[in-house]
C-alpha cells in the first residue's frame, strides 16, 4: 500500500511542476527589480590572473543549555584568506573567535523581553563581537517571531552569532584587506532583525572607503519565477538548453533596492562539471560602479577557489570557514557537563532543573525510542 501512495504522490508531483514556461525572477516586494532572463542571458566567467585575495567568513552555533526563560549557546566566528587557491597564512587578527553568549527572559514593560550577555573566551575578543545592548528584544519582535507565536528564545539567542559575522567581518576589511579585495559572507546580504542594519551599513561604509567589495553566496536559496518554478532548478533547466552546460557563467537576476537589502542578486556556475548553481550578491552600489571586465576578474577569481574535488562549484574557502566555524556534538557535551557541574557546585540543581523539564520531555522520548 505504502509503495502505491508513494507512486502516485511521484505522479502527481511530475503533473503539478510544469517546466514549460520557465518564467522569469518573481518579487512580490516592489523594493526588487526583477531581470527577465533568456538563453542569451548567461555571461561567461573566463579565466583570468589577478592579485585579488578573497576572504571567507561563516559562524557557527549551539545550544549547550537551555530552558524556556534561558539559554546558553557556545558560538564561533571563523574567517580565511586566499588568492585563487592560494592561502594567506600571515594574517594579523585571530582566524576564529569564540564566545559564550546567554540570553534570558526578563519581565519589563509589561511585556517578555530577551537580553542577551555575551561572554568572549579570550579577552582579545572582546573588542571584535557585537555590543550586548543591540542584542535585546521584545519577545513579539515581528523580526524574530514565527507566525502568531511568541519568537522562541533559543532563536533569538542565535542572533548573537550573526552579528558577530557583521562585526567581525569589519574587522576583517580593516586589518586583513586592500583596495580590490573581496570578501565573502555565508549567505545573502539582507537584513532582517532589529538592529541588524547598523552592523551592515557600518560594513558598507567602511568597504567603500577602502575598495573592498562585499558579497554573500548561499547555499540554498528559496527564490522563485512567475510561473512557480523554484528560481535556481528553472535557470538550470535553461542552462541544459542552451550553450553554457559545460562552462563558468553568471547571470543577473535583480537588482534589490530596499533599505534592509541594497544587492544586484546573480546567479553563478563556478565550476564546468558542477551540477550546482548558486545565489551570489554584491552589494548594489559597488556593482555597479563595476565595469563587466572587473566583475568577470572578481568571479574568475572565485571560480578559481571552487575547484576543489570536495565540492566542485562551491568555493573551498567557505568549506574551510564552516569546516572551523561548525561547533561539534562533542563540544557541546563537553561545555554542557561543565556547566551542569558548575550548577551541581553551587547548590542550584533544583532551582534550574525545573526549568531544563519544560523543554526535555522530547529528548527523554527519543532515548527511550532509541
Amino acid at each position: 500500500m505504502s509503495v502505491e501512495a508513494i507512486r502516485i504522490i511521484v505522479k502527481n508531483l511530475d503533473q503539478q511542476i510544469i517546466e514549460d514556461n520557465l518564467g522569469n525572477p518573481f518579487f512580490s516586494n516592489p523594493d526588487y527589480k526583477s531581470i527577465p532572463f533568456n538563453k542569451d542571458s548567461f555571461r561567461p566567467i573566463k579565466s583570468s590572473k589577478s592579485d585579488k585575495k578573497i576572504a571567507f567568513i561563516d559562524g557557527g552555533n549551539q545550544e549547550v543549555l537551555g530552558a524556556p526563560n534561558f539559554s546558553v549557546q557556545i558560538n564561533r566566528v571563523c574567517f580565511n584568506i586566499f588568492k585563487g587557491k592560494e592561502r594567506i597564512r600571515e594574517v594579523k587578527i585571530p582566524k576564529r573567535i569564540e564566545f559564550f553568549s546567554t540570553t534570558y527572559s526578563t519581565f519589563r514593560e509589561g511585556e517578555i523581553f530577551y537580553d542577551t550577555m555575551i561572554f568572549p573566551l579570550h579577552t582579545d575578543f572582546a573588542s571584535l563581537l557585537p555590543d550586548e545592548k543591540d542584542l535585546s528584544f521584545n519577545s513579539w519582535d515581528r523580526t524574530v517571531t514565527l507566525g502568531t507565536q511568541r519568537a522562541d528564545i533559543e532563536r533569538v539567542a542565535s542572533i548573537a552569532r550573526r552579528f558577530a559575522e557583521w562585526q567581525f567581518s569589519q574587522h576583517v576589511i580593516e586589518q586583513e584587506l586592500r583596495e580590490g579585495d573581496v570578501i565573502v559572507m555565508d549567505g545573502t546580504l539582507q537584513t532582517a532583525l532589529t538592529n541588524e542594519g547598523k552592523y551592515c551599513r557600518r560594513l558598507y561604509q567602511l568597504a567603500n572607503s577602502k575598495g573592498v567589495l562585499v558579497t554573500g553566496l548561499s547555499k540554498t536559496s528559496q527564490l522563485y519565477t512567475d510561473t512557480g518554478l523554484s528560481l535556481i532548478g528553472a535557470i538550470y533547466k535553461l542552462s541544459l538548453d542552451s550553450s553554457t552546460l559545460h562552462s563558468k557563467w553568471y547571470l543577473s537576476v535583480a537588482e534589490a533596492m530596499s533599505p534592509n537589502h541594497d544587492a544586484m542578486i546573480l546567479v553563478v556556475k563556478l565550476h564546468e562539471v558542477s551540477e550546482h548553481i548558486f545565489r551570489y550578491e554584491i552589494q548594489r552600489g559597488q556593482f555597479l560602479n563595476l565595469s563587466p571586465q572587473e566583475i568577470e576578474e572578481i568571479l574568475a577569481q572565485l571560480a578559481l577557489n571552487s575547484s576543489d574535488v570536495s565540492f566542485p562549484g562551491y568555493p573551498y574557502g567557505l568549506i574551510d570557514a564552516d569546516k572551523f566555524a561548525r561547533i561539534r556534538n562533542d563540544e557541546v557535551g563537553h561545555y554542557q557537563s561543565m556547566l551542569l557541574s558548575e550548577i551541581s557546585k553551587l547548590g542550584k540543581w533544583e532551582k534550574f532543573v525545573r526549568h531544563i523539564h519544560a523543554v526535555d520531555s522530547h529528548n527523554v522520548l527519543n532515548l527511550i525510542m532509541g
